[in-house]
């Protein structure tokens, strides 16, 4: 999918959700745990229900290799679904990879051949010749990790150097957009991160951001907006929990579409402000 594709279905569908397919079997309604393959009649019914309201999806992959075989044959299964009945959503495998350049190789082939999704999440921390293998698949792209929103990302992401008083998040953005422009890369921005938005975007003002965090983790949609929207939108916003995991009942599916809703709707608002849509 391209970058303009990607913008024209956020007009269409007025709307820039991208729901996390994290689907944990140990929190999978009880009805669904004699079927064949529960994790792919979870995913199916939360798709089914929630793709009229999201232009992306994002299974964690972290979910699936835990269960082994049977886990990734739901992954595969999942994609697969998605690329027959829903193509114009965006595919994004959270696998988080990063390695030296010939394993990186492998890892894309992993997952734009054989699986067939249409963005990876890459750790950068090894550096360019760990990311370039992702960028030889014209049409894919690579989403770095940046500013992350979980407890730790302060770690090292906020550390300085005492010379250019940068910060690691910043390096990593600025030197990455020499490895390919804004057709290709997006980068990861925790929602918990606030004004943290405008720095983002002194140094990447046309990348798209993917940004979790909101919901369940606590970030504000109005205020990732407020420091995180270009004229394009520029942001793909992820909920997780706070939509597939709403209700555990024979009822999860409903309730997962009114959940895409409300934030299809609170997006809608802030598509209009921007005058993005109408």
């Amino acid at each position: 999918m391209t970058r303009q594709q990607l913008i024209e279905n956020i007009r269409i569908k007025e709307s820039f959700l991208c729901v996390g397919l994290d689907s944990d079997r140990k929190k999978l309604p009880h009805h669904l745990l004699g079927d064949d393959d529960p994790q792919f009649s979870f995913n199916k019914a939360i798709i089914d229900a929630t793709a009229p309201y999201c232009v992306a999806y994002k299974p964690n992959v972290a979910f699936y290799e835990c269960e082994g075989i049977q886990g990734w044959t739901s992954l595969e299964k999942t994609v697969e679904y998605l690329r027959r009945y829903y193509p114009d959503h965006l595919i994004i495998a959270d696998a988080k990879r990063g390695d030296i350049g010939n394993t990186s190789a492998m890892y894309a082939r992993c997952f734009f051949e054989e699986l067939g999704v249409d963005a990876v999440t890459i750790a950068p921390y090894m550096g360019e010749d760990s990311v370039t293998p992702f960028l030889g698949y014209p049409g894919k792209w690579v989403i770095l990790l940046a500013l992350t929103s979980n407890k730790g990302s302060h770690d090292f992401q906020m550390t300085a150097t005492k010379d250019s008083h940068e910060r690691l998040f910043e390096t990593v953005i600025r030197k990455s957009q020499s490895w390919a422009d804004e057709q290709q890369m997006m980068y990861v921005v925790g929602a918990t991160q606030g004004q943290l938005f405008e720095d983002v975007r002194r140094i990447a003002p046309n990348n798209f951001l993917l940004v979790p965090g909101v919901g369940a983790q606590g970030g504000s949609l109005e205020e990732v907006c407020r420091y995180g929207m270009t004229d394009d939108c520029g942001l793909l916003v992820n909920s997780s929990r706070g939509i597939i995991f709403a209700d555990s009942t024979e009822h999860f599916a409903a309730t997962a579409a009114e959940k895409a809703k409300q934030l299809q709707q609170q997006m809608r608002q802030q598509l209009q402000q921007r005058h993005i849509v109408s």
